[in-house]
């Protein structure tokens, strides 16, 4: 099976788990223990956007290449993709980046309301625990490993994570921009969200501490080229293929890559983080060719 079957692969095994755990409930609010309908049908519309399910295929991918049971990887894996959902739901809202589009079509909160929206957003995240709490207690065996999936994944999307570099990125805006100010919001913004799945299933898969470093190391050189590149998309790319408005982050006045160096700078300094996330994992060898397609795909990605 080829890099394209394969991650075709991963993403029907993601949609067939997202579907069994969610799926679209018809009670107004009377059956107890189920979703209302209408929190549910919001939380769904974001959920099932399409979208390239990058997080979660990495998940399963890298359990794969550890080679851990990817059955017990599954739930983590669309748990994950809940929290990356409910991020851009709430990133859409007025008081964020309030944008109209999203992977081509109306954001959550013009489609049901800001109140909404935010539950929505709220609902995903608080699902994606339960579900992997739930899932953990599925493996009692290896309740140790889920449980470090779960706290891996909690804190790299938490107040110290991915929170914590979308505060930064708020309040930066319109700051002349500053390089340390910068890594923090790309490391934590965007690299701490790629780097968890890659922990997760390290954890599920019982990986040694040196397999563990390497993987951490690869995340993070593929989130802050993935950030770079997005910047550079917003700048130069299309908006029919990204499925939003490009020009953003100079009209909110954002600190980027391009913006602190320049768009040439920016692109030399994606090209070497790129370089470096394949030599990161290296240590895995024909294992990891699935890992070293990702990285050759996302660095040639137009969307």
């Amino acid at each position: 099976m080829g890099y394209h079957e394969q991650y075709s692969h991963y993403v029907g095994m993601i949609e067939e788990t997202i579907e069994k755990l969610m799926p679209q409930t018809e009670e107004v609010f009377s059956k107890e223990g189920a979703m209302p309908k209408l929190l549910c049908e919001s939380m769904r519309y974001s959920l099932l956007a399409g979208g390239k399910r990058i997080r979660p295929v990495l998940l399963l991918a890298c359990c794969e290449m550890l080679g851990g049971d990817i059955e017990q990887a599954k739930v983590p894996a669309a748990a994950l993709e809940m929290v990356h959902t409910y991020s851009l739901i709430h990133d859409d809202l007025p008081g964020m980046d309030d944008d109209d589009y999203r992977r081509g079509r109306l954001t959550n909160h013009k489609v049901y309301g800001v109140g909404p929206a935010i539950l929505a957003g709220d609902g995903l995240l608080n699902y994606a625990y339960e579900s992997l709490l739930a899932n953990a207690v599925d493996y009692p065996h290896n309740l140790e490993g889920h449980m470090r999936a779960a706290k891996a994944i909690a804190n790299r999307a938490g107040v110290c994570g991915m929170i914590a570099g979308q505060s930064i990125d708020l309040s930066s805006e319109h700051m002349a921009p500053d390089a340390d100010r910068l890594a923090y919001i790309h490391t934590h913004k965007t690299a701490d969200l790629l780097t968890a799945p890659l922990l997760a299933a390290a954890y599920i898969a019982g990986a040694s501490e040196e397999q563990i470093a390497a993987l951490e190391r690869f995340g993070w050189c593929v989130g802050i080229a993935f950030q770079i590149d997005d910047d550079l998309l917003d700048v130069e790319g299309d908006a029919a293929l990204l499925g939003k408005q490009t020009g953003m982050d100079a009209q909110r006045g954002k600190m980027t890559w391009p913006a602190l160096v320049g768009v040439e700078a920016a692109k030399e300094r994606s090209a070497r983080l790129w370089d470096e996330a394949e030599e990161a994992i290296s240590c895995f060898g024909e294992r990891a060719w699935f890992m070293r397609g990702f990285a050759d795909q996302m660095r040639m990605r137009k969307s």
